[in-house]
């Protein structure tokens, strides 16, 4: 596949957005790190230049100017791209509301999602999950209080969407994320409440 000229507007566009934001964790990260790492992962999967763009700007409207930005968004990039990006965007409203009704809202609508959404989506959680791992080795349990969610609510939020996509998207994505879940849950000495009320039972 050879891209247009829109993906180059396109990070041009992503990095005049997040210009300011770095990434959680210490160390002054850009955001943007992020932002490519996530139209890498897409373009890997097979997606199509509308869903690399889309990677690009997922956070875009949702950390940098709500529902303005989309529609900026929309008139630049297609109503395609626009759509994928408000399908991974969880709130357009600033503040923004109670973090777990938020999620829960999330995991729900992303049962209705197109295959698009989801790519963009499980690789955007992809690699957050990757980075936190990382950090939970290098840093320690210290790294959750920078979590709306802290630990067991940050794990419960990525193994409900693990879920999802083991259901509605059929990429070698949603099984690295499932992994990657699944050594973030061990590496926090972390048990499921299903898993502790069973252990209770047989005791």
């Amino acid at each position: 596949m050879t891209y247009s000229t829109k993906l180059r507007e396109a990070a041009s566009f992503a990095i005049d957005l997040h210009r300011e934001q770095t990434r959680k964790g210490g160390g002054g990260i850009p955001y943007v790190t992020h932002l490519f790492a996530v139209a890498s992962l897409v373009g890997e999967d097979g997606g199509s230049e509308d869903e690399v763009i889309a990677a690009l700007l997922h956070d875009g409207p949702e950390d940098q100017g709500g529902e303005e930005t989309l529609q900026m968004i929309r008139g630049r990039f297609g109503e395609n791209v626009a759509e994928i990006v408000l399908g991974c965007t969880d709130t357009l409203e600033d503040p923004k509301p109670a973090w777990r009704p938020r999620k829960e809202a999330f995991i729900a609508q992303m049962e209705g999602q197109t295959p698009s959404v989801m790519r963009v989506s499980c690789a955007d959680k992809l690699h957050n999950a990757r980075c936190t791992l990382s950090d939970l080795r290098e840093q320690g349990s210290s790294i959750w209080a920078l979590f709306s969610g802290k630990r067991d609510d940050t794990l419960w939020y990525y193994k409900s969407l693990v879920d999802v996509y083991d259901r509605r998207f059929d990429s070698p994505l949603k099984r690295a994320l499932a992994e990657v879940v699944q050594d973030l849950e061990e590496e926090a000495g972390y048990r499921h409440p299903c898993l502790k009320n069973e252990d209770s039972r047989d005791s």
